[in-house]
């Protein structure tokens, strides 16, 4: 309802909603119902799990939209093989990589987290976790905690972990222990940029950090049994481990003796432009 209310006060040519929350969900179809145009940054990604919420959000986005920006050929498919129609979709790259480029630049200029934090490059690992299918569940987080443990033991590196408020609270609701864990507050966008690009590996649930490890060159493993982004398997830079202790240290060793040598799928940091050309070939900018 507060979006509506901004859309009717100041109609604009196009609404963009990019990627899979809940304001995407919300800004699509509050625009559809005023039948003001919908494009959708970030289109037909899937996991093809619909008990992520994210899922539902895409889908709904995604069949609403007027124009679709699919990252890549495969997300391009996955809109086509649900019944969108191919003029809708203009296949342009990944955003990700235009706010990585430009930012990492900046980043190394402005911030020294690894200075502040006592870490050398490549001598440690980092860690985000925030999904409720893995924080909301007591054996799940516990399991992941003691996997992190087990990985830092075995390559005998820090494990540097940013937890999100929503992991924080769940830890002390279920009298977790985080020994063994590095465990700090969340960190700026900047500060975490550099921290990713200096990590000997990156062990996460977030999909987003999966592109951004892969575009930076770090080997990532996914604490999921799915992703919406089988780019970065194909192409080596990443690897499914779910939340299994044993899978998580055996995923770890494995991405840690991969080579970097893979090829970044999501675009070369002009996704943006595209997109507006898009919007100005089609008259909503």
């Amino acid at each position: 309802t507060g979006i509506e209310e901004i859309l009717l006060k100041n109609p604009p040519g196009i609404v963009l909603v990019q990627g899979d929350t809940n304001t995407v969900l919300a800004g699509a179809l509050a625009a559809a119902k005023l039948h003001i145009p919908v494009g959708h940054v970030e289109a037909g990604l899937r996991s093809y799990d619909r008990s992520m919420p994210e899922e539902i959000n895409r889908i709904i986005a995604d069949h609403v939209a007027d124009q679709l920006y699919a990252p890549t050929q495969t997300s391009c498919n996955n809109l086509l093989q649900e019944g969108i129609a191919r003029e809708k979709i203009t296949v342009t790259g990944n955003t990700v990589v235009d706010a990585v480029q430009q930012n990492i630049r900046i980043a190394h200029t402005k911030v020294d987290p690894l200075g502040e934090l006592g870490l050398e490059p490549a001598g440690y690992f980092l860690v985000t976790a925030h999904r409720a299918e893995n924080v909301d569940d007591p054996a799940r987080l516990a399991d992941i905690l003691t996997g992190l443990r087990n990985v830092s033991a075995k390559f005998g590196h820090p494990v540097i972990f940013p937890m999100h408020p929503r992991t924080q609270k769940m830890v002390r609701e279920f009298s977790l222990s985080t020994q063994g864990i590095r465990v700090m507050d969340p960190v700026g966008y900047l500060e975490f940029l550099v921290l990713e690009s200096k990590a000997a590996l990156i062990l996460t649930d977030s999909g987003g950090l999966q592109e951004e490890a892969c575009i930076l060159s770090i080997p990532c493993v996914t604490l999921r049994e799915n992703t919406e982004r089988p780019e970065t398997i194909l192409t080596g830079a990443n690897i499914l481990a779910g939340t299994n202790p044993a899978e998580i240290l055996a995923a770890a060793g494995k991405m840690m003796a991969s080579t970097r040598t893979w090829d970044n799928p999501f675009g070369k940091g002009d996704a943006a432009l595209r997109i507006l050309e898009v919007c100005k070939k089609n008259g909503t900018l």
